[in-house]
């Protein structure tokens, strides 16, 4: 990182980085060399990848295969009336240079798969997960494990989110979640609807804990799951432990590759 000097523009631009204690020069130059992919650019997603652009965070890849509609715009800050029908993907691309022209975005327009996940997680420092579904949720996290990658997990239903940071060794998602919920039992954001500003608050403590790494600062939220209720204003902290005995993560695993996960969660 020593070797990346700032313009001019840049000083400027980071200015208020550079200045800053705990991250200065040297930190921002952590971050422009860094990379983070970013699975999802919708109501998690989109708020992160804005302030990781703003912070200067150098590479960002973004993976979705939708389009933007309509009903994602209560939310889904990177898009706009404008962008309807076009690839989400496209669309936060013009977002993020429309703050930061030094970032390089890196476009993923594929659905995440167990055929292309560990290829696409490899070329990344951190995984940030604001996917919507169980079977993505357990890939990343499979694929993060893999690849000794830390994951940043976030997620959102109704008045209501939560995050955590997963890093090698300290646990994952199936130490939470050993199994997914029965098919029909937990009701998606299209079915159940959701706070439009809640997804800001999870994105940006996503995009918080993913600066935190990249730095070296503080503490982050490894085996440490926070719970927001947006009704009361408050948050609630559950601490937890890599489970030995996790199929994936523990001490004899039983899973070393890639599955089937929409068959996992029951959906075949």
């Amino acid at each position: 990182m020593a070797d990346i000097r700032f313009s001019e523009e840049q000083i400027r631009r980071y200015s208020r980085h550079i200045l800053l204690q705990g991250v200065g020069g040297k930190g921002q130059r952590k971050l422009l060399g860094a990379s983070v992919l970013l699975v999802g650019t919708g109501g998690l997603g989109s708020p992160a990848a804005l302030y990781l652009a703003a912070a200067g965070v150098g590479k960002l890849g973004l993976v979705d295969f939708d389009i933007v509609d309509l009903s994602n715009l209560q939310r889904q800050v990177l898009h706009h009336t404008h962008d309807i029908g076009r690839p989400k993907v496209e669309s936060a691309t013009t977002a993020i240079h429309d703050i930061n022209p030094d970032i390089q975005v890196v476009p993923h327009t594929v659905k995440l798969s167990s055929e292309n996940a560990l290829d696409i997680v490899a070329d990344y420092d951190i995984v940030l997960d604001g996917s919507d579904n169980f079977p993505t949720r357990y890939l990343v996290n499979d694929a993060c494990v893999f690849k000794s990658k830390p994951n940043i997990h976030g997620s959102i239903l109704l008045f209501h989110g939560m995050a955590t940071t997963f890093l090698p060794g300290r646990g994952c998602y199936r130490c939470l979640y050993p199994v997914p919920p029965p098919p029909g039992t937990v009701p998606s954001c299209q079915e159940a609807g959701v706070l439009g500003v809640l997804p800001g608050i999870i994105g940006l403590i996503q995009a918080t804990e993913t600066i935190k790494l990249i730095l070296g600062i503080g503490e982050v939220l490894s085996e440490r799951l926070v719970f927001y209720d947006a009704l009361t204003m408050e948050f609630k902290e559950v601490k937890y432990k890599r489970n030995p005995r996790c199929p994936v993560c523990g001490e004899e695993p039983s899973i070393t590759r890639l599955v089937d996960y929409e068959e996992f969660c029951g959906l075949r």
